[in-house]
């Protein structure tokens, strides 16, 4: 997703306003509905927020993607400490996890 991607890069900062779903659709040449889906995922994720007539901006935290994530992985480590796992086998769960969960890429 070039919004995230420019988020993580610093190309978009906190606060930047994005373009309305019509006039994305229509300078990249696809469907309203795609971008506006692609704008519900961000929204959901906390990279944007959405402030009504006003318009889509880049949210204040930026990407909260790593925030969230290792939220996620101490959650995970967490439970591991608790079933007595041992690290490399904790490690190969989340490598074999990832192998076969669906990508999801904007």
């Amino acid at each position: 997703m070039q919004i995230l991607e420019g988020v993580r890069a610093g190309t978009f900062s906190p606060g930047t306003q994005l373009p309305t779903v019509r006039r994305l659709a229509e300078e990249l040449g696809i469907a309203p509905n795609t971008v506006a889906r692609s704008y519900r995922e961000l929204e959901r994720d906390e990279v944007i927020e959405t402030r009504g007539r006003n318009g889509s901006f880049i949210a204040a935290a930026g990407d909260a993607t790593q925030r969230q994530a290792a939220a996620a992985a101490s959650a995970y480590a967490e439970r591991i400490r608790q079933l007595r796992l041992p690290e490399d086998e904790a490690v190969e769960l989340v490598r074999r996890a990832l192998a076969h969960s669906p990508r999801r890429d904007g």
